[in-house]
């Protein structure tokens, strides 16, 4: 049927967590490209890029274990960008169908935690990045990225694949001119490039907190691909993903690494890319900065997009929620300022907790990654009655117990596995000097019990109720109301 959908409000998004009807879907399948590459090619990423040489590691053989664990870890995120065209929702509303209407509520509380968490960090570097290159206080400059965020947020979909295209081709340009020098003019200490250097621990540490970190980009990556149209193929929507997101991790990783092994203990984020930048050319670091800057801002608006629709997708499992402006505009804000008063509050022992904490946070999306992927790709192949997805009392329950129950299990069994720095080291982690396999535990064991829970499931009857109600949902969709 073809009905003229609402237009948009002042340029702003109007669609939250609602379906994506046909005669929106636009884009091109490229610009996925940017948009994650952009998202990991920022300083914070680079911090990921540390742990091995803090514990010990030598540079070559942390350098190998980033682009290891970019790899595997970048793999199962990419997978999850094929669902936003095909179903045209964002990616933590998909989880209803393994975890059921209100089950869904334990992920997404898991979710916020992380955007929100994350945005903690993402201001303090932007604002220390500002105020050491043109001053007026680390906490006015996080105030300022954080209404910028909103404002690009609010603004939507987009704007911020625009924004991420723009600054992917500013960033091949300053730190190409930064990578070339940091890898021409630092000097490292002897024994870096040693592949006889070789130890378990930091490698494994460096592996999993790697793969765990593009992992955690899982819960994000249908948010900006849902408005394709659904003809785009899984393989490129894939393949424009992975090479996006893994090419940013392991460049801003490896710099971090390059960055730690050369400066030693006396590492910091900000002064080390101040004073390596400094070396290719005086006030280059500033440069950096800067531009480093924009990134984190930029980042810190997919943060704020992400955690209103985790918000409205919890309140909507109990009370119904219209797709609105102001719905957005209060959820976008509630997450700016949730996130603006703990980077307000953080102090430095409090940043190194936290961000212990967020690590435990990241372990939380391994199980729920397994299934979710189990249920798309093997169990129900992709299709989803999509309506009933926002039926409180459809097929696919107010508890999805096969969902939960892999992904308790999962979680459970990785628990001896963990190596948390200072926050928890499990048995076995502890008994393997803290070396981290918890990662290559919990994704088999989540997906193969989901799938051995979930063979009952039939799929032919939800593909014909999806079927039959395809019309209404599309109808729902250019009234812009839930179906």
């Amino acid at each position: 049927m073809t009905t003229t959908s609402e237009p948009r409000v002042s340029g702003l998004e109007i669609r939250s967590i609602d379906y994506v009807p046909l005669n929106e879907r636009h884009g091109k399948l490229w610009h996925l490209g940017p948009l994650w590459f952009m998202s990991n090619a920022q300083i914070a990423t680079l911090a990921v890029g540390l742990i091995s040489i803090t514990e010990g590691g030598n540079l070559i053989w942390s350098l190998i274990a980033i682009v290891a664990g970019t790899l595997l870890g970048t793999f199962f995120m990419a997978f999850h960008s094929a669902q936003g065209p095909q179903l045209g929702l964002p990616q933590m509303i998909q989880s209803r169908p393994q975890f059921g209407y209100v089950g869904a509520l334990l992920v997404w509380l898991f979710a916020y935690v992380q955007y929100a968490g994350f945005n903690v960090f993402n201001t303090i570097l932007a604002g220390e990045a500002l105020h050491t290159t043109v001053h007026g206080g680390t906490k006015m400059w996080v105030a300022v990225v954080t209404v910028v965020g909103f404002v690009i947020a609010l603004v939507g979909y987009d704007v911020i694949h625009k924004a991420e295209q723009f600054l992917t081709y500013t960033f091949l340009v300053v730190f190409g001119i930064f990578t070339v020098g940091v890898l021409a003019t630092l000097h490292y200490p002897a024994g870096s490039f040693d592949l006889g250097g070789f130890s378990w621990t930091p490698f494994l540490a460096q592996f999993g907190v790697v793969a765990g970190y593009q992992i955690s980009w899982a819960i994000y990556v249908s948010d900006y691909s849902r408005y394709l149209p659904p003809d785009v193929t899984v393989r490129k929507t894939f393949y424009w993903t992975y090479f996006g997101s893994a090419l940013g991790g392991v460049w801003l990783m490896t710099l971090g690494a390059l960055l730690a092994a050369w400066a030693g203990k006396d590492f910091d984020t900000i002064r080390s890319i101040n004073a390596a930048g400094d070396k290719v050319f005086s006030g280059f670091g500033a440069i950096v900065l800067l531009f480093a800057t924009l990134g984190l801002v930029s980042v810190t608006a997919l943060n704020m997009y992400g955690g209103s629709l985790t918000l409205i997708s919890a309140i909507d499992s109990f009370k119904k929620v219209q797709p609105t402006v102001g719905v957005r505009a209060l959820t976008i804000g509630l997450t700016a300022a949730l996130s603006l008063v703990g980077a307000m509050a953080a102090t430095a022992d409090f940043l190194t907790n936290f961000n212990n904490f967020l690590l435990l946070v990241l372990y939380l999306f391994i199980p729920w990654t397994a299934v979710n992927l189990m249920d798309y790709y093997v169990v129900r192949r992709g299709h989803y009655a999509i309506a009933e997805i926002f039926n409180p009392h459809g097929m696919y329950g107010r508890w999805g117990w096969h969902g939960i129950i892999s992904y308790l299990v999962g979680f459970g069994v990785m628990v001896p596995f963990f190596s948390v720095g200072t926050l928890y080291v499990g048995p076995i982690a502890h008994a393997m000097d803290g070396a981290d396999l918890s990662l290559f535990v919990g994704l088999p064991v989540a997906g193969l019990l989901y799938w051995w829970l979930s063979r009952s499931i039939d799929v032919e009857a939800e593909i014909r109720v999806g079927e039959a109600e395809a019309e209404g949902l599309e109808q729902a969709a250019h009234e812009h109301r839930e179906p």
